[in-house]
C-alpha cells in the first residue's frame, strides 16, 4: 500500500485493517515516519520524534497480531502527543529552554491509557512555553506552520498537533485546551479538534501549573469517528485527578448512530459581542444551514450574559504568575520577553481580584445554564478570523474595529469558563485556500450528543478528503 494512502487512512480503519492483517504495524509506521521525516521540516510540527522506539513498538505490535494475542482498540495505530505531556523515557520540553533536556519518568495518564489500548508514540508536538498563548512558537524550537499556507500560524497552543494532523502526519493526536488550545488549531488547520467536558478525560501528571476549572486533554483527528474511538480509550475516573468524573456505560463511539432531528439548536454569530472576519462569518452561516437539512430546528439565539473575558484572563494570568514567577530570578532569561512582562503584570492580582473572577464564572454559568435548558447546541465560528500571519501574538483589528487581545478568539474561551463540551468541524476554505471552523457547544457532560452532531456533520459535508498542498 503506498505511503499516502497508509497516512491518510482514519485511525479505526487502520486499527481494522491491523487485526485483519491486511495491514502491517511496521508498514504504517515506516510510512508515518517517511512523511515526518519529509515533510515536518517545512512546518514543524513535530518537535520531538522517536524513529527507534517507534519502529521498535510496530514491531511488537506486528508479532502480537501473528501470535493470535488479545490486541488493544488502538493496536499499531501511531499517535502524536502535545509535549505539555510527559512521557516515560522521551523528551518533555513544554516549550521552554528551563525544560530543554527533560525527560520524564513517568506517563501522563492519558498517555499510559492510550500505550495500554496498543498505540504507539511516534513523537511530540510543538507547543508556545508553557502553553501560555494561542500560537505556537518558543525559543527551543521556533513557530510551527501552518500546512495550508505556510506564512500563517497554526494557533495554538496544541498547534504543533494540529499541523501534523492537517499534514497526515499521524492518525491520532493528543492535545489539551485552557481557553480554546484544541478548537483555535483544528480550526486554523482544517481539522477535527474536541475539548470534552471539563473532568472527562483526567489531566496530569505534568508540569507545575494550575488551570483548574479551566484546561481539559483532548483529541484531534481527521475524522469524528476517530475521536470517538480515542475518547473511548482516555475518558473516565482516575484519582489522581480529583477533578475527573466518575466512570459511565456509556461507549463514545457506539453512540454515533441516529440522526438529529427534531434537535434545536442555537446559531449566535457573535456572542453579543464580537467582531468577525466577513468571510469567517460567511462561510460559517451557510454550514449551519447544513443543520436544517439534518432536521433540527435552527434559530438564530444568544446567551443573555456578558462576555467573561475579565473571568477567564484573571484566572489564567495568575495560574501562569503563580507557577513561574519564583522561577524568574533563576530562569528569567530563558523566557521569551513578552512571558515575562505578563507574568510579572500578573503578579499584582489580588486575592480579591482572583475569587472575584471565580465568582464571574458561576454567574456566566448560571446565564449558560439557563439558555441550555432550551436549546440542545449551540453554534458559533471557533475564531473570530481566519489564520494570521505568524510572527504575531494577536491581530488587533478586525474588519476596520479595535479589538483586545483576546477579540480574535471570543468564542472558544467562554465554554472553558462553563466546562461544556464544544467542537470544532471544518466547515469551509476562504478565499485563498485557509480552514474556516465552526463551534458545536453542548450541555454540560454532554459530550456524546456532541460527538454525535458532528458526525452527523461530517456525513452531510465531509472534509476529509481535502488536503493541504505540501509537496
Amino acid at each position: 500500500m503506498d505511503e499516502l494512502k497508509i497516512c491518510t487512512m482514519p485511525a479505526l480503519e487502520m486499527r481494522d485493517a491491523i487485526k485483519a492483517k491486511k495491514l502491517s504495524p511496521v508498514e504504517v509506521m515506516e510510512a508515518v515516519l517517511r512523511r515526518i521525516d519529509r515533510l515536518n521540516p517545512k512546518i514543524n510540527a513535530y518537535c520531538t520524534v522517536v524513529h527507534e522506539s517507534a519502529i521498535t513498538g510496530a514491531k511488537q505490535a506486528e508479532e502480537m497480531v501473528m501470535k493470535g494475542a488479545e490486541l488493544g482498540p488502538l493496536h499499531g495505530v501511531p499517535v502524536s502527543i502535545k509535549d505539555l505531556m510527559f512521557t516515560r523515557g522521551i523528551r518533555t520540553v513544554g516549550g521552554t529552554k528551563t525544560y530543554e533536556d527533560f525527560i520524564p519518568e513517568q506517563d501522563a495518564i492519558c498517555v499510559e491509557r492510550l500505550k495500554s489500548a496498543g498505540a504507539i508514540i511516534v513523537g511530540k508536538t510543538n507547543t508556545p512555553q508553557s502553553g501560555w498563548v494561542a500560537i505556537t512558537d518558543n525559543l527551543v524550537f521556533g513557530p510551527t506552520r501552518n500546512p495550508w499556507n505556510l506564512e500563517r500560524t497554526s494557533g495554538g497552543s496544541s498547534g504543533g498537533a494540529a499541523s501534523a494532523m492537517s499534514a497526515c502526519m499521524a492518525p491520532l493526536a493528543v492535545g489539551s485546551d485552557g481557553g480554546g488550545s484544541i478548537r483555535i488549531p483544528s480550526n486554523f488547520c482544517g481539522v477535527f479538534g474536541y475539548k470534552p467536558s471539563y473532568g472527562r478525560v483526567p489531566a496530569g501528571p505534568g508540569f507545575p501549573g494550575l488551570w483548574e476549572g479551566l484546561s481539559v486533554t483532548g483529541p484531534i483527528t481527521r475524522t469524528v469517528r476517530d475521536a470517538a474511538l480515542m475518547m473511548d480509550v482516555i475518558a473516565g475516573r482516575d484519582d489522581r485527578d480529583h477533578h475527573s468524573l466518575p466512570d459511565t456505560t456509556l461507549e463514545f463511539l457506539s453512540a454515533l448512530g441516529g440522526d438529529l432531528k427534531g434537535m434545536r439548536i442555537a446559531w449566535s454569530p457573535d456572542l453579543g459581542y464580537a467582531v468577525v472576519d466577513p468571510q469567517v462569518l460567511k462561510i460559517t452561516e451557510a454550514a449551519v444551514s447544513v443543520f436544517e437539512t439534518l432536521g433540527c430546528d435552527v434559530e438564530v439565539a444568544t446567551p443573555d450574559v456578558d462576555s467573561p473575558q475579565t473571568a477567564f484572563s484573571t484566572q489564567t494570568a495568575a495560574s501562569i504568575a503563580a507557577s513561574l514567577y519564583d522561577k524568574l530570578p533563576e530562569w528569567g532569561d530563558k523566557f521569551e520577553p513578552a512571558l515575562t512582562r505578563f507574568i510579572e503584570q500578573s503578579t499584582s492580582i489580588t486575592a480579591v481580584e482572583y475569587i472575584k473572577a471565580r465568582m464571574q464564572q458561576l454567574e456566566y454559568w448560571d446565564g449558560i445554564r439557563h439558555f441550555f435548558e432550551r436549546y440542545d447546541f449551540l453554534l458559533t465560528p471557533v475564531t473570530a478570523v481566519p489564520a494570521f500571519e505568524i510572527g504575531i501574538y494577536a491581530p488587533r483589528e478586525i474588519a476596520g474595529q479595535k479589538v483586545s487581545p483576546l477579540g480574535w478568539m471570543p468564542f472558544t474561551y467562554p465554554f472553558n469558563v462553563t466546562g461544556q463540551p464544544a467542537a470544532s468541524v471544518p466547515c469551509g476554505w476562504t478565499d485563498d485556500g485557509l480552514p474556516v471552523g465552526l463551534q458545536i457547544v453542548g450541555r454540560r457532560f454532554d459530550d456524546a450528543s456532541v460527538l454525535k452532531a458532528a458526525a452527523a456533520f461530517e456525513a452531510a459535508a465531509p472534509w476529509a478528503d481535502k488536503l493541504p498542498l505540501l509537496e
